[in-house]
């Protein structure tokens, strides 16, 4: 079993953050988006894992060595930006006739992958949704996937693709992306996943769908605060604070100094940072960020950015500077 795990988007519902962060190295919860993902596969027992790079790649890499040693991680550029499915084509040479396990990179998902991982035939995860316009959608019949579309026009369907793929057979995934790059077979403008697992349920290929219903967003500022706050309410905890009232549920960094000042609820403190008389709720702190005399609602402060002063709400990105008077 590996993991295929695309990270070359360039994020850019989430600038200014992602100019100098990949997005899937933003903080929620009490680590990075990719951190959630790749612990997850560790408890699973996947260890071997194809992630696919491109937007300021190398920070990607560098994470995952320090912080996930134990995974047997490969690396695979994607040269430009031609869809999803062009993404996967490109770490095809990776993962030879495995049984793969696709997960887009910018998604926190909550489900028990030991039952999608026995299933006899492939698998893709689900959400009925109220827009389907905004995915990819599955129309199944007598249990199987008939038809994939990508972000139909008119509703066929609310069973939206959530970004989890369990795949069975990789030769014929490979040699269907092989058709879309051959025959140019675009939706959109770009290559799509989703096409070449039509092909591959032309070609006779079984498909499942396995539901989801803890998939949790973080493409977007409000998605990403929103994902925050189900994540503390999970887990939360608050190391040490001078002075200070904390109103769960937060994170707060065990090396964070956080001195007089009120905290949460819905908030994250990130490694690194100094937090001195100010208010902050519903926001995230990222690593090395310093906040001071700030009262901060629905804010999210980029890695070491600088904010001192008064009462706002704040899209600040790393290595900004604002003082208020």
């Amino acid at each position: 079993m590996r993991a295929v795990i695309p990270v070359a988007g360039f994020g850019t519902r989430l600038k200014p953050h992602t100019y100098s962060m990949p997005k899937v190295l933003l903080t929620v919860g009490d680590k990075p988006i990719l951190g959630h993902i790749l612990e997850k596969l560790v408890q699973e027992n996947i260890l071997n894992a194809t992630l696919i790079t491109g937007h300021l790649g190398d920070k990607i890499v560098s994470y995952v060595r320090k912080e996930f040693p134990q995974i047997n991680a490969e690396f695979v550029e994607q040269e430009e930006m031609l869809g999803l499915g062009h993404a996967i084509y490109s770490a095809a040479k990776t993962f030879g006739n495995e049984e793969i396990f696709i997960i887009l990179g910018d998604t926190v998902f909550d489900v028990n992958l030991d039952n999608v991982l026995k299933n006899q035939v492939s698998s893709i995860g689900v959400k009925n949704v109220e827009d389907p316009s905004r995915f990819g959608v599955a129309v199944t019949e007598n249990g199987f996937v008939k038809k994939l579309i990508e972000k139909p026009s008119r509703p066929i369907s609310k069973m939206a693709l959530v970004g989890l793929y369990y795949i069975k057979n990789s030769e014929l995934l490979k040699d269907s992306l092989e058709e879309l790059i051959r025959k140019n077979i675009k939706t959109r403008g770009e290559y799509q996943l989703t096409d070449a697992l039509q092909i591959m349920i032309e070609r006779g290929e079984k498909i499942t769908t396995f539901k989801v219903d803890g998939w949790y967003d973080c493409g977007k500022p409000e998605t990403l605060l929103s994902t925050n706050r189900f994540l503390l309410q999970k887990n939360h905890y608050a190391a040490k604070a001078e002075n200070t009232v904390v109103i769960p549920p937060v994170f707060i960094a065990e090396n964070a100094i956080v001195e007089n000042s009120v905290i949460g609820p819905f908030t994250t403190i990130s490694k690194n940072c100094i937090v001195r008389d100010s208010i902050i709720k519903n926001s995230i702190i990222n690593p090395g960020a310093h906040v001071e005399r700030a009262m901060l609602d629905s804010s999210i402060i980029g890695s070491n950015a600088v904010v001192k002063g008064k009462f706002t709400r704040l899209n600040a990105g790393d290595s900004s500077e604002l003082e208020f008077d």
